[in-house]
């Protein structure tokens, strides 16, 4: 069974790494696809996006913008099934219905940058079968903790974990002075920890994240709250905080 793997960027080049091979992998960016290729070894080839041959699966690992397009464009190459790895599930689980009413369709969400895996894999099986079922458990197999959810729960749950962390770590980093670092308390470094690892990502898919979910004005408001926040009101809100 070949996967074909639209995408060779981080999680392009996760997924077709830690799936069973035969792997192809097609991106906009050909010179990329064929130094993932290069990279992932045997097994793993480079195809032109504008491929005619049919797989027995695709998986999108897509900018989130770009996935409606894409499940159009590669309904056709998938004889089986099709999954994501977009990170949003509300879009592609709609788009493959409506183009894929006839095969297996699953949509999963690693929950981690590539360079900390393995990890957590939000999964929405849509239309499972055993395609898909060989493609999870190859997931499962490399380490990672696959768990069963709905489109609603994941995009609701990704306006706190995703767009409303995001939104609290760079508002810190864009409000702290530069102090010594002599300075820092247990709070403190760990905070810029989290600055670190946020900003040592794609600024591109951060913003995809922001402009997908709510969750941005939440912390802001809440900040707000916070800033405004004066003697048992404050207290309260710490008492809050911590339920």
């Amino acid at each position: 069974m070949e996967l074909l793997v639209v995408g060779a960027g981080e999680m392009g080049r996760w997924i077709a790494q830690t799936v069973d091979r035969p792997v192809a992998l097609a991106d906009v960016d050909a010179a990329a696809a064929e130094r993932a290729a290069a990279d992932l070894g045997a097994g793993v080839r480079a195809v032109p996006t504008d491929t005619s041959e049919t797989f027995a699966a695709v998986c999108l690992a897509v900018p989130v913008s770009a996935v409606d397009a894409a499940v159009e464009r590669y309904a056709p190459r998938a004889e089986r099934a099709m999954c994501d790895v977009t990170g949003v599930m509300a879009a592609p689980v709609t788009a493959m219905r409506a183009a894929l009413p006839d095969r297996e369709r699953v949509s999963m969400h690693p929950l981690f940058a590539a360079s900390n895996a393995p990890g957590n894999v939000a999964v929405v099986a849509d239309s499972p079968g055993p395609v898909t079922d060989a493609i999870r458990a190859t997931v499962a197999a490399a380490g990672n903790h696959t768990f069963e959810t709905t489109v609603e729960e994941h995009d609701a749950a990704m306006e706190t974990v995703q767009a409303g962390a995001h939104t609290a770590v760079l508002a810190y980093a864009l409000a702290a002075a530069d102090v010594r670092e002599e300075f820092a308390t247990p709070v403190s470094a760990a905070m810029d920890d989290l600055v670190t690892a946020v900003t040592g990502g794609t600024p591109r898919v951060y913003r995809e994240i922001q402009e997908t979910f709510d969750g941005a004005d939440a912390v802001a408001r809440a900040a707000r709250r916070v800033a405004d926040a004066e003697g048992e009101t404050f207290e309260d809100l710490y008492r809050e905080a911590g339920e």
